[in-house]
């Protein structure tokens, strides 16, 4: 079986989670996954919080990032760590994206 190595934004699917954001899952196997997710500005990304280990590196856009209650402004170029059981989460100041990496794949973003 070929595995998949490479990924071409144009033919990865986007999933519209609601209220202005959508998610690209670019790539994953059981140890790493890859997420694009898009940002329409004033859009929220709810504080959660889950097992994965996740870095997320700002592609575009102005966002505040709330890490366990800890705030900052971050743009394009700047990025954070959320760990693992860590409450976090956005609020999209002007549209953008978020390149985000988790450890190990997320499950939950797959199909049924």
């Amino acid at each position: 079986m070929e595995e998949n190595v490479f990924f071409k934004s144009d033919s990865m699917e986007w999933v519209d989670l609601g209220g202005g954001v959508k998610r690209q899952i670019m790539g994953y196997d059981e140890n790493v996954m890859l997420v694009k997710v898009s940002f329409e500005k004033d859009s929220i990304g709810a504080i959660h919080d889950h097992v994965h280990v996740q870095t997320s590196y700002v592609a575009s856009g102005k966002f505040e990032i709330n890490i366990d209650g800890r705030k900052r402004i971050l743009s394009a170029g700047d990025g954070f760590f959320a760990p693992s059981g860590k409450t976090h989460g956005v609020v999209c100041l002007e549209a953008g994206t978020l390149i985000d990496v988790f450890h190990p794949m997320r499950k939950d973003f797959l199909k049924a």
